[in-house]
């Protein structure tokens, strides 16, 4: 009989421990998402959304112009980056000529789209949001990194609209069958650090363990759930995009400027035994770009890492300048 009693005493402990840890998580859970609520709230307040939303078919985008003059230069940024990648470089090229930068759907301050995340959308959706914001063409193009997918796509589609473009450190469409396999499984270990970030989110972890970083403007546009669940959309796109991108054929005489980031300067992401792979193939990858049109020019941006637009905006700068100035000439 005691036996018994004893089992059902040590049942009724069992459940109430197992209670207490679901209210425990439930209460952390709560208090995070609070913390990220108000968080988010403050950075906003401090720093408020540039530009303007616009409706691009039941959805809105975010895109800030600044300066004056044609063509207009149009940035894109890296996968899972949004406009504020180019604010250092945004304020220099508006002294020459208009310039716009965005954020794709689903990052920053855009909403997110019901289409897929493929280069080639993104490309018909910027069309969109460029038509109804009235921004006319013609446009010199800048994408970095992935943004040069984008913009590839983008000049492929609606050629007579593009009259320039400067591929920041852009991606390759074949660099995933080209590097070194190695290098690919990290890229694998990242997605599913996006996708933690991506279920973390909402709870605030990220911000609580110092992923968002020190920049309250940064934080205040990327450091929510819809951005980063646009990067993993994107990053589980990305071999689509590179396959559409590949397809896309030569630039003819469109002047075109490639700037590569200096395979000389430390990479600390990369194990050292990839480095020196990884940037041959990066360099010639490069090169093959700056071959897509017949009138090109190549830089390696000295000093630089993979984001030429924060290392070097100088160099971001001159590039556009001189692609802008050639279409100027061709009038």
């Amino acid at each position: 009989m005691s036996s018994s009693i004893s089992s059902v005493q040590t049942h009724h402990w069992l459940r109430y421990i197992a209670a207490g840890i679901f209210i425990f998580f439930l209460v952390l859970a709560i208090t995070g998402a609070v913390y990220q609520s108000i968080s988010s709230a403050r950075d906003s307040q401090a720093h408020p959304m540039p530009g303007q939303l616009v409706d691009v078919g039941g959805y809105k985008m975010h895109i800030d112009c600044a300066g004056q003059g044609t063509p207009t230069v149009i940035l894109d940024s890296g996968l899972g980056d949004g406009y504020i990648s180019w604010r250092q470089v945004q304020p220099l090229i508006g002294q020459f000529t208009r310039v716009c930068s965005y954020d794709r759907a689903g990052l920053g301050y855009s909403e997110a789209s019901p289409h897929p995340r493929t280069s080639k959308d993104i490309a018909e959706e910027l069309h969109t949001l460029l038509h109804n914001a009235g921004i006319s063409p013609p446009y010199v193009l800048v994408g970095h990194s992935m943004g040069g997918f984008d913009v590839r796509l983008f000049a492929s589609l609606y050629r007579s609209e593009v009259a320039g473009m400067v591929l920041v450190d852009s991606s390759h469409p074949e660099q995933q069958k080209r590097f070194p396999a190695a290098l690919n499984d990290l890229d694998a270990t990242w997605l599913r650090e996006q996708e933690f970030l991506e279920v973390a989110m909402p709870f605030g972890l990220p911000r609580i363990l110092g992923f968002c970083g020190d920049d309250a403007e940064v934080r205040a546009a990327e450091c929510n759930f819809h951005s980063v669940h646009e990067s993993v959309a994107e990053l589980k796109a990305i071999a689509k995009s590179a396959a559409q991108t590949g397809s896309t054929g030569s630039l003819g005489d469109m002047p075109l400027a490639v700037l590569s980031h200096d395979p000389d300067k430390p990479q600390p992401d990369l194990p050292e035994d990839l480095v020196k792979p990884a940037n041959d193939a990066w360099s010639q990858m490069q090169k093959e770009l700056a071959g897509l049109s017949s009138l090109s020019t190549q830089v390696i941006a000295k000093g630089s890492g993979h984001y030429v637009q924060l290392d070097r905006p100088d160099v971001v700068v001159e590039a556009v300048r001189g692609v802008v100035a050639k279409v100027r000439e061709a009038k």
